[in-house]
């Protein structure tokens, strides 16, 4: 009975997972942190130079305006931008 149930249950898992269909390449994740670094940087250069000349640069950003630090409210902004991208 144990031996029927670690089958069903490799085959449940196996469907839900979809284990067979789901091949993530590498290059996939290394495009992930080049798109991430890259509009990191921009997101980051201005959001600083609206910091310096005191312009409400939170509105600008999707996501950031909610966020108190300036690191926190660029990188929830790149995640966001990064959502629409999909």
């Amino acid at each position: 009975m144990t031996k029927y149930a670690d089958e069903f249950a490799d085959g449940l898992a196996d469907e839900l997972v979809g284990a067979d269909q789901i091949k993530v390449p590498k290059n996939d994740s290394v495009t992930f942190v080049g798109i991430f670094f890259v509009s990191f940087v921009v997101f980051l250069t201005i959001a600083l130079c609206a910091q310096l000349v005191a312009l409400p640069w939170r509105s600008w950003l999707p996501g950031a305006e909610g966020h108190k630090s300036l690191v926190g409210g660029v990188k929830s902004s790149v995640y966001t931008f990064m959502s629409y991208l999909n």
